[in-house]
C-alpha cells in the first residue's frame, strides 16, 4: 500500500479496517445491493438443531452456499427440506461475522417446480371461474336433517376417522356411506371423479342413496393435494346432483375443488360438523320450546282466571254466575285441550327420541358383525350342499362314461374274439398290401401278443 501524503508533503499511514469492520461492510453490501432473492438448488448436509434452527447447504453442479433457517418449523414449506431434494428458497444473502462465511437466511421453501404447479392452478381457476363454476348462484344449500351422508376419501387415512368420530358424536342416527379412493399419486384424480359420479347415481350402481356428499383428505404439501386441483375432479363436482362439501387439507390449504363445491370446510372434522346437526343441541332446543309453550299456556290460563275472578266480583256478582257458567265450561274444555296438546306433543318428542335410540342400538357394530357372521355361515352351508351335489353328479357321469368306454373300447373287442395286427414300427396292418414277404408282424389278442413271419 502506498503511503498517504498530507498537504505539507509529510508521509502518513493509511488507516486500516479491522476484520470486523470489513466483514460488516461486506454483509451490509450484500444485504443492501442484493436483498431477498429466490434461489434454487439441491439440499445437502441438513442439520436440525434442538433450538429449532435448521442449517443446510444448497448446491448445484458448480457451486454451493450455506443456508440458515431460524425457527424452521414455523416457516412455510419447511417440511420439503430433505437431503437430496431440489428446492426453491426465498432468502436474504448475508455474512456470518464470527467466521466471515457467506450464507443466506431462508424465509420460506418450495419444492422445485412448485411455481409451475401454482401457475397451472391459477390458469385452471381463471378458466373455471369464467365458465361460472364458482358462482354463488349455483351453490346449493345443505339439507338440515340428512339421513345418509356419502364420503369420498381414503379408507385408511385420518380424515375418515375424524369424520366418523364427529358424525357419531353429533348425529349417531345418520348413516355414513364410504366410497374409498386413492387421494394422492398419479391417476388418483380419475378415481375421485368416478367415485363422485357414482355417488351421484347411487341406485344405478347399487349404492345407498345419499342426501349430501363429503370429499377430501388430510393435509399435505401442494403436490400431495394436487389431485383435487385437476379439472376432471372439478367437473365431477359441478355435475354431481348432490350438495358437495369439500374438505381438503388444513385451514390454510385451498384447492380448485373448494371453489367448485357447494361448501368449503377447513378440515374433514369441520365438514362433518357442517353435514349433520348436533343431536344434543336439538334435544335442548326441544326442551326449551316445550317449556316456552307450557309457560305461555299457563300465562294465558292465569289471565283468563283473573278476568273471570274480576267479573265475578264486579257487576256480575249478582246472578253473574249463571252468565259465566257456559264460558267457564268452554274455558275448562280449552284448558283440557291445551293440556292434552302439550302432553301429546311431549309424548311425540319422547317417542322420536326413543326411536332414534333404538336405531342407534341397531347400528351397533357388534350387532351388525353378528348378523353378517350368521349370514356367512348360512351361505357356507349352501355352498357345501351345492358342492356335494355337484360332485355326486360328476361322479355318476364319470361312472356312466367308464361303462360306455368298457363296452365300446378295444378291450371289449378282444373279448369278442377280435385282434389287432401291427408291423414292427407299430403301424396297423389293414391289407395284405401293407406287408412284405419275410416281415415280422405282431398280433394282439385278448390275453397276449403273437409274433409271426409273413410268407407269401
Amino acid at each position: 500500500m502506498l503511503p498517504a501524503v498530507d498537504l505539507f508533503g509529510e508521509k502518513k499511514e493509511a488507516k486500516a479496517l479491522s476484520v470486523t469492520q470489513l466483514v460488516r461492510r461486506m454483509k451490509n453490501l450484500l444485504e443492501i445491493q442484493l436483498g431477498e432473492q429466490w434461489v434454487e438448488g439441491e439440499v445437502s448436509n441438513l442439520r436440525k438443531q434442538g433450538s429449532g434452527h435448521w442449517y443446510f447447504s444448497l448446491k448445484d453442479e458448480n457451486a454451493q452456499i450455506s443456508c440458515a433457517m431460524f425457527g424452521a418449523r414455523r416457516r412455510p414449506g419447511a417440511e420439503a427440506l430433505q437431503d437430496g431434494v431440489k428446492v426453491r428458497v426465498f432468502a436474504e444473502p448475508s455474512v456470518y461475522e464470527a467466521r466471515g462465511q457467506l450464507q443466506i437466511i431462508v424465509q420460506k421453501v418450495e419444492r422445485a417446480g412448485q411455481g409451475d404447479l401454482q401457475a397451472r392452478f391459477e390458469a385452471l381457476k381463471r378458466k373455471l371461474e369464467a365458465e361460472g363454476l364458482f358462482d354463488a348462484a349455483r351453490k346449493r344449500p345443505l339439507p338440515n336433517f340428512p339421513r345418509t351422508v356419502g364420503i369420498v376419501t381414503s379408507g385408511t387415512g385420518a380424515a375418515i376417522e375424524d369424520i366418523l368420530h364427529v358424525m357419531g358424536r353429533r348425529a349417531p342416527w345418520v348413516k355414513p356411506v364410504l366410497f374409498p379412493v386413492r387421494v394422492q399419486g398419479r391417476g388418483a384424480e380419475r378415481e375421485i371423479a368416478e367415485a363422485i359420479r357414482r355417488m351421484g347415481e347411487a341406485e344405478r350402481h347399487g349404492i345407498p342413496p345419499c342426501d349430501l356428499l363429503i370429499i377430501g383428505r388430510g393435509g399435505g404439501s401442494l403436490e400431495d393435494l394436487w389431485n383435487f386441483n385437476e379439472e376432471v375432479v372439478a367437473r365431477a363436482i359441478a355435475a354431481c346432483p348432490l350438495p358437495v362439501i369439500s374438505a381438503v387439507g388444513h385451514e390454510i390449504d385451498f384447492t380448485i375443488a373448494d371453489f367448485v363445491a357447494d361448501r368449503r370446510a377447513p378440515t374433514p372434522s369441520a365438514a362433518a360438523e357442517m353435514a349433520v346437526p348436533d343431536g344434543e343441541a336439538l334435544r335442548q332446543q326441544v326442551e326449551i320450546v316445550g317449556r316456552r309453550m307450557k309457560r305461555r299456556v299457563d300465562e294465558r290460563l292465569e289471565r283468563l282466571d283473573l278476568i273471570l275472578s274480576n267479573a265475578r266480583r264486579g257487576v256480575l256478582s249478582r246472578g253473574g254466575e249463571r252468565l259465566l257458567r257456559e264460558p267457564a265450561m268452554r274455558l275448562d274444555a280449552v284448558r283440557g285441550q291445551l293440556s292434552s296438546a302439550v302432553t301429546a306433543r311431549w309424548r311425540e318428542r319422547h317417542a322420536a327420541v326413543h326411536s332414534l335410540a333404538m336405531r342407534l342400538s341397531l347400528m351397533k357394530p357388534e350387532r351388525q358383525v353378528a348378523q353378517r357372521l350368521e349370514r356367512l355361515a348360512g351361505l357356507s352351508r349352501q355352498l357345501e350342499r351345492a358342492g356335494k351335489a355337484a360332485l355326486e353328479e360328476r361322479g355318476d357321469r364319470l361312472d356312466h362314461l367308464g361303462g360306455l368306454l368298457r363296452a365300446l373300447g378295444p378291450e371289449s373287442a378282444f373279448e369278442r374274439g377280435f385282434s389287432i395286427t401291427t408291423k414292427a414300427d407299430g403301424s396297423i396292418v389293414r391289407s395284405i398290401a401293407d406287408v412284405n414277404n419275410g416281415e415280422v408282424i405282431q398280433t394282439k389278442v385278448r390275453d397276449g401278443v403273437v409274433e409271426s413271419r409273413v410268407e407269401v
